[in-house]
């Protein structure tokens, strides 16, 4: 797993830069805490809370996410001098949409059917990857 972007795909790493860009402009730090993963890293996760203990996090098997192809981004804002995991702080909608405006897929978004508050993707990644 990796948090670096340099290892995000050119198709997204302009609306990745300019997202982070903009959350620094408005003072909001975060933490990135992944860009790609390998498939074996998206078992894993997905095994999580179903195989093996924990809460489930992805709804994706291996090659049926963004990650895979280094074409979405997980950050967490800093809220009160701690990262929020939970997304419950206000911040969220805030990042969300500065997210969005720079053209990001927002899996926190109300309309979305899982919930991944961190989780930023490029919004044709499926055609980019060419998992159609």
């Amino acid at each position: 797993m990796s948090r670096s972007l340099d290892d995000l795909r050119p198709e997204v790493r302009p609306m990745v830069d300019g997202f982070l860009l903009d959350c620094a402009t408005e003072g909001i730090q975060y933490i990135v805490t992944c860009t790609t993963r390998t498939l074996e890293d998206q078992a894993a996760l997905y095994a999580q809370g179903r195989t093996t203990p924990g809460k489930i996090v992805t709804n994706a098997k291996p090659g049926q996410s963004a990650h895979n192809f280094g074409l979405a981004i997980d950050i967490v804002p800093i809220a009160n001098g701690k990262p929020d995991w939970d997304g419950s702080h206000p911040i969220w909608q805030r990042l969300g949409a500065l997210g969005q405006a720079r053209g990001l897929q927002w899996l926190g978004a109300p309309d979305s059917r899982f919930k991944e508050q961190a989780h930023f993707q490029h919004p044709n990644w499926k055609a980019l990857a060419g998992v159609l």
